[in-house]
């Protein structure tokens, strides 16, 4: 469906959890945190009717995400629903890693489309310290960072589904960013994201693309813009000579792409978000309880998303009094 400004709204991120098993420092608070009671969660009968309301409204394309979505269990029930039930043309998930390979084929089964992997560094050392636990005096396992690489490359190997490497930028090495780069030697895509001054992320200083883009320059020399709009979200890809994969950026702040913005967002408790920035939106979830009428619920739905804002204003002097407070993990990443 298209909102005020004319844009086609045809992409919900879908939060199933706002629980994760790493405490990266840009989405998670280090002190302990409560988490959404599984009450207070959508259930996944819940989660499909809602989508079978947005598909009746044009939304084609579902991304699941979290906190972590693998740590809540038979997620691939829910991608299996989405697209048999549902009719959602593609569903993809975002995931740290850690749980993909042991849960891969059940995913795959189900018919998740694509994964995109959250890895911002490939130094084991910078890796734990990125994704740091609130437990007083406890390292993250020195074992996670090989168990998202083994998750990945099993993934690559798996016919039919896409793999992409997502990048936060804050402020890696030269060699950090040139590694992962590397990786788009191989079948993967990997996209640099700008840090979103959002909850944690308010606090840390992030590189930009324009900085990604020069040491690319310097290393490979000329790198050229992709034509074809490749994925459902906001990504603009360069290729390299000689790399098979692309490589992408996802630069909110520096190239503002709200114009084109095609999604929404759902939290984990329901709550309807037309733009990451600002705190209005719709409860859904109390809207379901009270046993409304589907016909009330597509109602609600069309008049958030036709309301969805003309664009954000982070790192703006003055952001509007109705800037989200809460953290990534609790919105959906």
């Amino acid at each position: 469906m298209l909102d005020q400004y004319s844009r086609n709204i045809d992409y919900i991120r879908i939060s199933v959890t706002d629980r994760c098993n790493l405490r990266c420092v840009y989405c998670m608070p280090q002190t302990c945190k409560t988490y959404l009671g599984q009450e207070e969660l959508l259930t996944y009968d819940e989660i499909v009717k809602l989508a079978g309301i947005y598909r009746s409204l044009g939304i084609k394309n579902v991304k699941l995400t979290g906190g972590e979505p693998l740590v809540r269990e038979h997620v691939d029930e829910l991608i299996f629903r989405l697209k048999e039930e549902c009719g959602m043309e593609k569903v993809t998930l975002t995931t740290n890693g850690i749980l993909l390979e042991q849960q891969l084929y059940g995913l795959v089964k189900a018919g998740l489309d694509g994964v995109n992997i959250s890895l911002d560094t490939l130094n084991p050392e910078h890796y734990n310290r990125l994704t740091g636990d609130c437990n007083t005096g406890k390292k993250p396992s020195d074992s996670n960072l090989e168990a998202v690489l083994w998750g990945m490359r099993k993934a690559q190997k798996q016919a039919g589904i896409s793999v992409k490497v997502n990048c936060v930028l804050m402020h890696q090495t030269r060699e950090e960013l040139l590694a992962l780069a590397e990786l788009a030697k191989g079948s993967i895509n990997i996209r640099f994201i700008e840090l979103m001054p959002i909850g944690q992320g308010k606090e840390k200083h992030t590189l930009k693309e324009t900085d990604v883009k020069q040491i690319l320059c310097e290393t490979y020399g000329t790198i050229k813009p992709v034509a074809e709009k490749l994925g459902s979200g906001p990504a603009h890809y360069i290729e390299i000579d000689g790399f098979e994969g692309k490589i992408g950026f996802i630069s909110a702040i520096s190239h503002k792409f709200c114009g084109g913005c095609n999604r929404v967002r759902m939290t984990a408790d329901g709550f309807l978000k037309p733009c990451l920035q600002y705190e209005t939106g719709m409860d859904l979830r109390t809207l379901l309880r009270d046993g409304v009428s589907d016909a009330e619920l597509k109602a609600q739905i069309e008049t958030i998303i036709t309301q969805k804002p003309k664009c954000h204003h982070f790192g703006e002097m003055n952001e509007p009094e109705q800037t989200e407070h809460r953290g990534m993990s609790e919105i959906g990443g």
